[in-house]
Protein backbone atom coordinates (compact mmCIF):
# COMPACT_ATOMS: atom_id res chain seq x y z
CA UNK A 1 0.00 0.00 0.00
CA UNK A 2 1.39 3.43 -0.94
CA UNK A 3 1.75 6.34 1.44
CA UNK A 4 0.13 9.73 0.83
CA UNK A 5 2.54 12.22 -0.75
CA UNK A 6 1.29 15.02 1.51
CA UNK A 7 4.18 15.50 3.98
CA UNK A 8 1.70 16.39 6.71
CA UNK A 9 -0.33 13.19 6.19
CA UNK A 10 1.90 10.31 5.01
CA UNK A 11 -0.86 7.77 5.78
CA UNK A 12 -1.14 4.51 3.91
CA UNK A 13 -4.11 4.31 1.59
CA UNK A 14 -5.66 1.93 -0.89
CA UNK A 15 -5.47 3.30 -4.45
CA UNK A 16 -8.35 3.12 -6.88
CA UNK A 17 -6.09 4.23 -9.76
CA UNK A 18 -2.48 3.19 -10.26
CA UNK A 19 -0.98 6.70 -10.41
CA UNK A 20 -2.68 8.27 -7.41
CA UNK A 21 -0.19 10.03 -5.12
CA UNK A 22 -2.48 11.35 -2.36
CA UNK A 23 -5.02 9.72 -0.05
CA UNK A 24 -8.72 10.57 -0.15
CA UNK A 25 -8.90 13.05 2.74
CA UNK A 26 -10.20 16.47 1.60
CA UNK A 27 -6.94 18.40 2.00
CA UNK A 28 -4.92 15.64 0.34
CA UNK A 29 -7.55 15.23 -2.37
CA UNK A 30 -7.21 18.97 -3.16
CA UNK A 31 -3.44 18.53 -3.50
CA UNK A 32 -4.04 15.67 -5.94
CA UNK A 33 -6.43 17.87 -7.92
CA UNK A 34 -3.86 20.72 -8.07
CA UNK A 35 -1.12 18.29 -9.16
CA UNK A 36 -3.25 16.90 -11.97
CA UNK A 37 -4.36 20.39 -13.00
CA UNK A 38 -0.73 21.59 -13.20
CA UNK A 39 0.19 18.49 -15.22
CA UNK A 40 -2.68 19.13 -17.67
CA UNK A 41 -1.71 22.81 -18.06
CA UNK A 42 1.91 21.86 -18.74
CA UNK A 43 0.84 19.29 -21.34
CA UNK A 44 -1.45 21.84 -23.05
CA UNK A 45 1.35 24.42 -23.18
CA UNK A 46 3.72 21.87 -24.71
CA UNK A 47 1.12 20.99 -27.34
CA UNK A 48 0.58 24.68 -28.09
CA UNK A 49 4.34 25.28 -28.52
CA UNK A 50 4.64 22.22 -30.76
CA UNK A 51 1.67 23.36 -32.86
CA UNK A 52 3.10 26.87 -33.13
CA UNK A 53 6.52 25.54 -34.17
CA UNK A 54 5.00 23.27 -36.82
CA UNK A 55 2.92 26.14 -38.22
CA UNK A 56 5.61 28.83 -38.34
CA UNK A 57 5.39 30.84 -41.52
CA UNK A 58 8.29 31.20 -43.95
CA UNK A 59 8.40 34.87 -42.95
CA UNK A 60 8.75 33.98 -39.24
CA UNK A 61 11.52 31.53 -40.05
CA UNK A 62 13.29 34.09 -42.28
CA UNK A 63 13.38 36.51 -39.35
CA UNK A 64 14.79 33.85 -37.04
CA UNK A 65 17.36 32.76 -39.62
CA UNK A 66 18.39 36.37 -40.30
CA UNK A 67 18.79 37.02 -36.57
CA UNK A 68 21.04 34.02 -35.91
CA UNK A 69 22.99 34.59 -39.16
CA UNK A 70 23.63 38.24 -38.22
CA UNK A 71 24.76 37.13 -34.75
CA UNK A 72 27.25 34.78 -36.42
CA UNK A 73 28.60 37.60 -38.63
CA UNK A 74 28.98 39.96 -35.66
CA UNK A 75 30.92 37.34 -33.69
CA UNK A 76 33.02 36.36 -36.71
CA UNK A 77 33.96 39.99 -37.42
CA UNK A 78 34.48 41.07 -33.82
CA UNK A 79 37.81 42.85 -33.54
CA UNK A 80 37.92 43.71 -37.25
CA UNK A 81 37.30 47.13 -38.75
CA UNK A 82 34.16 48.32 -40.51
CA UNK A 83 34.19 46.94 -44.04
CA UNK A 84 33.38 50.42 -45.44
CA UNK A 85 35.08 53.15 -43.39
CA UNK A 86 37.67 50.99 -41.61
CA UNK A 87 36.72 52.38 -38.19
CA UNK A 88 37.08 49.97 -35.27
CA UNK A 89 33.97 47.87 -34.69
CA UNK A 90 33.08 48.26 -31.04
CA UNK A 91 29.86 48.42 -29.12
CA UNK A 92 26.86 48.00 -31.40
CA UNK A 93 27.56 47.28 -35.05
CA UNK A 94 25.63 45.75 -37.91
CA UNK A 95 25.98 42.78 -40.20
CA UNK A 96 25.92 44.77 -43.44
CA UNK A 97 25.07 43.19 -46.79
CA UNK A 98 26.96 44.21 -49.92
CA UNK A 99 24.12 43.01 -52.14
CA UNK A 100 21.07 43.93 -50.08
CA UNK A 101 18.92 41.23 -48.61
CA UNK A 102 15.78 42.96 -49.86
CA UNK A 103 16.89 42.93 -53.49
CA UNK A 104 18.48 39.48 -53.60
CA UNK A 105 17.28 36.72 -51.28
CA UNK A 106 19.76 34.30 -52.89
CA UNK A 107 22.66 36.16 -51.22
CA UNK A 108 20.96 36.89 -47.88
CA UNK A 109 22.83 34.10 -46.09
CA UNK A 110 26.03 34.21 -48.14
CA UNK A 111 28.93 34.77 -45.70
CA UNK A 112 31.02 36.53 -48.36
CA UNK A 113 28.20 39.02 -48.94
CA UNK A 114 27.83 40.04 -45.29
CA UNK A 115 30.43 41.71 -43.08
CA UNK A 116 30.68 43.70 -39.89
CA UNK A 117 29.76 47.31 -40.60
CA UNK A 118 29.40 50.29 -38.31
CA UNK A 119 25.86 51.56 -37.75
CA UNK A 120 26.74 54.90 -39.35
CA UNK A 121 27.82 53.35 -42.66
CA UNK A 122 25.09 50.70 -42.78
CA UNK A 123 22.09 52.72 -41.71
CA UNK A 124 22.93 56.40 -42.23
CA UNK A 125 24.94 56.04 -45.41
CA UNK A 126 22.74 53.26 -46.85
CA UNK A 127 25.56 50.74 -46.79
CA UNK A 128 28.29 53.11 -48.01
CA UNK A 129 28.53 50.78 -51.01
CA UNK A 130 31.45 52.32 -52.89
CA UNK A 131 33.69 52.04 -49.84
CA UNK A 132 32.10 48.65 -49.01
CA UNK A 133 33.17 47.32 -52.43
CA UNK A 134 36.73 48.56 -51.91
CA UNK A 135 36.88 46.93 -48.49
CA UNK A 136 35.34 43.76 -49.89
CA UNK A 137 37.95 43.54 -52.67
CA UNK A 138 40.61 43.81 -49.97
CA UNK A 139 38.98 41.16 -47.76
CA UNK A 140 37.74 38.50 -50.20
CA UNK A 141 39.34 39.43 -53.53
CA UNK A 142 38.04 40.87 -56.79
CA UNK A 143 36.98 37.47 -58.17
CA UNK A 144 34.56 36.88 -55.30
CA UNK A 145 33.23 40.45 -55.49
CA UNK A 146 32.48 39.94 -59.18
CA UNK A 147 30.89 36.58 -58.35
CA UNK A 148 28.52 38.34 -55.90
CA UNK A 149 27.72 41.01 -58.49
CA UNK A 150 26.90 38.36 -61.13
CA UNK A 151 24.57 36.59 -58.69
CA UNK A 152 22.84 39.88 -57.80
CA UNK A 153 19.79 39.10 -59.95
CA UNK A 154 19.24 35.52 -58.76
CA UNK A 155 16.06 34.72 -56.93
CA UNK A 156 15.51 32.33 -54.06
CA UNK A 157 12.44 31.01 -52.34
CA UNK A 158 13.37 29.28 -49.12
CA UNK A 159 11.25 26.45 -47.78
CA UNK A 160 10.49 26.00 -44.11
CA UNK A 161 12.85 23.03 -43.99
CA UNK A 162 15.69 24.98 -45.60
CA UNK A 163 15.23 27.84 -43.15
CA UNK A 164 15.08 25.51 -40.15
CA UNK A 165 18.30 23.91 -41.42
CA UNK A 166 19.94 27.35 -41.76
CA UNK A 167 18.83 28.31 -38.26
CA UNK A 168 20.29 25.13 -36.77
CA UNK A 169 23.46 25.44 -38.85
CA UNK A 170 24.15 29.02 -37.74
CA UNK A 171 23.20 28.33 -34.13
CA UNK A 172 25.90 25.66 -34.18
CA UNK A 173 28.40 28.01 -35.85
CA UNK A 174 27.67 30.67 -33.21
CA UNK A 175 28.15 28.10 -30.47
CA UNK A 176 31.44 26.91 -32.02
CA UNK A 177 32.76 30.49 -32.41
CA UNK A 178 31.86 31.37 -28.82
CA UNK A 179 33.62 28.23 -27.63
CA UNK A 180 36.71 29.00 -29.71
CA UNK A 181 36.81 32.54 -28.31
CA UNK A 182 36.47 31.26 -24.75
CA UNK A 183 39.36 28.80 -25.18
Amino acid sequence: MPRCSNPECREKFETKTFCRKYCYRDECNNMEYERLKAKAIKKAEQAKRKHKKENETVQDLMKKAQKVFNEFIRIRDKGKNCISCLSELKGKYDAGHYVSSGSCKALTFNERNVHGQCVHCNQHKHGNLISYREGLEERIGIVWVQHLEVRRNETANYTREELRHLINQYKQKVKDLKKAIAD
